[in-house]
């Protein structure tokens, strides 16, 4: 019986790519781009200060974007989603931690528009002798289940200053279901509270201006059957001892953790 003739795909032109001449990359670095051209699964690498951004072919057809073809290895006028959707995660990979983020909502490209995708991020550092000089990202859809057939939506009222984190938080929110509203300070909140009716307050502690924690004591003054979610990168030293009940998520947080929450949430309110 013959063995299946083994398939080596064209070497990529290197010496033309910001990457440059392979005789000059450290091991870790060719190790890293050869597990990566040659996996199924879809694979990104950011390499060195400069952030240049090599992929394989799995990558390019998973997020769908025209023009992108690997292996990359340019420096990108954009960020890819994969690194923009969340600083403190690159900067803990950067640290030199191995890092698994599931069910995280990114944009891919789809039918001729941007669709949002669940995927599950693993970050691993590549490491040369002076320390972490890349960080390689596999990416696979996620397992994680929209919002369960017959479960009622949740009205969310999103309060974030950061605009990126912003759009990121209500798009999965979307995605799992919700409906939601959004706004970036607590001074923007307290009308749209008054005004229109939520299930869910789910606020940044840190904002400018009024507090998360402050904007949440005035909003349970206007309507004291709202739940109240926070969301912190500082722990929960502003959080551990409330006069009310709240829930706490600790930034970067993935969306299973919010899934669970959101269920608790409907849960309670259904059986009021």
């Amino acid at each position: 019986m013959n063995s299946p003739a083994a398939v080596t795909p064209p070497a990529p032109d290197w010496p033309s790519t910001a990457l440059g001449d392979q005789a000059h990359w450290p091991p870790s670095l060719r190790l890293a781009v050869d597990i990566m051209l040659n996996s199924p699964q879809a694979m990104l690498l950011m390499w060195g200060e400069q952030h240049i951004m090599v992929y394989n072919p799995a990558y390019a057809e998973l997020i769908g974007l025209p023009g992108l073809h690997a292996p990359g290895a340019q420096v990108p006028s954009v960020q890819p989603a994969a690194w923009s959707w969340n600083s403190g995660a690159i900067a803990e990979a950067r640290a030199g931690h191995s890092l698994a983020y599931r069910g995280c909502s990114l944009p891919v490209c789809r039918n001729g528009g941007i669709e949002q995708q669940a995927l599950d991020l693993y970050y691993t550092p590549v490491r040369v002798d002076s320390g972490v000089a890349g960080i390689l990202c596999t990416l696979t859809p996620s397992a994680v289940a929209p919002l369960a057939a017959g479960g009622a939506p949740l009205r969310l009222l999103v309060v974030e200053d950061n605009a990126d984190a912003r759009y990121l938080v209500c798009e999965t929110l979307r995605a799992l279901g919700h409906e939601v509203e959004a706004v970036a300070s607590g001074e923007e909140a307290l009308p749209q509270l008054a005004s229109q009716t939520f299930d869910v307050l789910f606020t940044d502690v840190s904002l400018p201006g009024i507090s998360g924690v402050e904007l949440a004591r005035r909003a349970l003054a206007q309507r004291p059957q709202l739940a109240l979610m926070f969301a912190s990168g500082y722990g929960d030293e502003l959080t551990r001892r409330l006069e009310f009940p709240a829930r706490s998520l600790q930034k970067p947080y993935d969306i299973e953790q919010l899934q669970v929450m959101l269920e608790q949430i409907a849960a309670e309110q259904t059986a009021r």
